[in-house]
């Protein structure tokens, strides 16, 4: 079991930056891919960015060039950084571990943070 825990979320002005931050429990978060997704009011929720376990990062178009995904598996955290905010980038932001294979496969997700970027 993976217990998942974002932060960082908040209110910023459209132009601003913020870090989401993704902190896993246990010591197995090195081998589960990291995504971020977010939902914005009244919409689905979507993928946002991604890495592996390998470290390999995919971005939506939306967001490429402004978003970076990283992570530190000694400290068991994954990481957003987001700069040039848009409006319509508010959303609540959720990070999911997943793992397709294996005796430890699964996918957790945490409880989600608020951004909210004004024009």
């Amino acid at each position: 079991q993976v217990q998942l825990v974002e932060s960082g979320g908040g209110l910023v002005q459209a132009g601003g930056s913020l870090r989401l931050s993704c902190a896993a429990s246990g010591n197995i978060f090195s081998i589960y891919d990291i995504n971020w997704y977010r939902q914005p009011p009244g919409k689905q929720r979507e993928l946002v960015a991604a890495i592996t376990s390998g470290g390999t990062t995919n971005y939506a178009d939306s967001v490429k060039g402004r978003f970076t995904i990283s992570r530190d598996n000694a400290k068991n955290t994954a990481y957003l950084q987001m700069n040039s905010l848009k409006p319509e980038d508010t959303a609540v932001y959720y990070c999911n571990a997943h793992r397709a294979t294996g005796l430890l496969k699964g996918a957790y997700w945490g409880q989600g943070t608020q951004v909210t970027v004004s024009s």
